[in-house]
């Protein structure tokens, strides 16, 4: 990809007002805002499962009504985004961000639940890719690194700030729900203003003046670099899936801690680990990322492991922020090796591709073990996710570790 230089910047000052820091925070907000509803319902299920009453399995199930939406939105997200711009993409998801957050609001019915998270999972993967190829774009040639890592970091700020939210409003008030969503409503409304003023990139048009959806792809030369990103990333991305779905269950069925703050805490404390940890490691070599990254989910199995073993809550707690560290490490290094190799014509949709690898074991791990706590028990079920999914962590990192070398630190 070719530099802006100051010659080019002085000639187009459109592009270099385009390219104003302010801009890609800006454009950082609008996927806050949609990973906060995507994880406020994670101190509100056990709230749910009393109620309306459903297994562990069901609950697993709604999770991954989550990851089907997201799934299936970015087989076409990135694409679409890349070719028609990154508004005609943000705008449809938000308004399923909004429509989801009405519909948790209201919701009595396990029906209901499944589908304010299908269309939670869409809102998602626009965000995952033209939300994360925005702020690649607005941040310019010169901040490739900077605006990787502000495109991670808010990813998992929101992620840890939807819990937090639900599970402090949860503990306050005596009728939680309604006062919980009209929040993230008026959070999405302020999304939703900036996706309407940002200069947002228009698209780029075919070569051959044809076009149609495919499976997503990246181009041959940048293939190993998704894969070093799928290989440290989806394993710390499950880690945390089965922290969200599971990890309120085993505080109150295994260790009898029942405060949905506490579920909330938990949960927002992960991503924010995951946040903290990109900024101490945006210097190291993205080859060290990941193998910390891998490193952090195997201790984060570990810890589920002791937790169920002896109770314990505070290391299921040590496990979650090692799972949030494992997650945010693998998509720190995985989202800037797409920002310095892929063509920006083709950066959502290699954006789309990451989270595609990550979130399929993402989804299928947690659900799997829910239909195994059914029939095994809790114990049993969790234990045998920490045992394969720390398998799955080290054979990434033995990957990584073999073939990826320092230099492709650089574009």
């Amino acid at each position: 990809m070719s530099r802006l230089t100051p010659a080019k910047a002085a000639a187009s000052p459109s592009l270099a007002t385009e390219n104003a820091p302010w801009r890609m925070w800006a454009a950082a907000w609008i996927v806050v805002a949609i990973f906060i509803l995507s994880n406020s319902a994670t101190p509100l299920y056990v709230h749910w499962q009393a109620g309306i009453g459903f297994s562990s399995a069901m609950l697993t199930a709604i999770f991954a009504a989550y990851i089907l939406g997201l799934l299936l939105t970015l087989l076409v997200a990135g694409q679409l985004s890349d070719r028609f711009g990154r508004r005609p993409v943000l705008l449809p998801g938000l308004a399923a961000a909004i429509i989801a957050c009405l519909l948790f609001a209201v919701a009595q019915s396990v029906v209901v639940l499944l589908i304010a998270r299908f269309l939670s999972g869409m809102a998602v993967g626009a965000a995952v890719s033209a939300g994360m190829a925005s702020i690649v774009d607005l941040g310019g040639p010169e901040r490739r690194r900077q605006a990787s890592l502000l495109a991670s970091v808010s990813m998992v700020l929101g992620a840890g700030l939807g819990p937090l939210l639900a599970g402090s409003l949860a503990l306050a008030l005596s009728e939680p729900i309604i006062p919980i969503f009209v929040a993230e409503l008026v959070i999405l409304a302020s999304a939703l203003l900036i996706a309407l003023i940002l200069p947002l990139q228009k698209g780029t048009p075919s070569v051959d003046g044809t076009w149609k959806l495919k499976l997503p792809s990246v181009p041959q030369p940048n293939r190993q670099h998704l894969a070093f990103g799928i290989a440290i990333f989806g394993p710390g991305i499950t880690a945390t899936s089965f922290v969200l779905s599971l990890g309120p269950s085993l505080l109150s069925r295994l260790i009898g801690v029942t405060s949905p703050l506490i579920a909330g805490a938990m949960a927002c404390a992960m991503f924010l680990t995951a946040t903290g940890v990109q900024f101490l490691a945006r210097s190291f070599s993205v080859r060290t990322i990941f193998l910390l990254g891998a490193g952090a989910t195997v201790l984060a199995m570990a810890g589920i492991g002791i937790a169920v073993a002896i109770s314990s809550t505070v290391a299921l707690i040590v496990a979650a922020l090692l799972a949030g560290s494992g997650q945010g490490l693998g998509q720190l290094g995985g989202l800037t090796l797409i920002g310095l190799h892929v063509p920006g014509e083709r950066r959502a949709e290699a954006n789309a591709v990451l989270n595609i690898g990550g979130y399929i074991p993402a989804g299928l791990m947690p659900m799997a073990t829910g239909l195994v706590i059914d029939w095994a028990g809790l114990a049993a079920g969790a234990a045998s996710f920490a045992l394969v999914l720390a398998a799955v962590a080290v054979a990434g990192g033995v990957f990584v570790g073999r073939t990826l070398s320092d230099a492709q630190d650089q574009p």
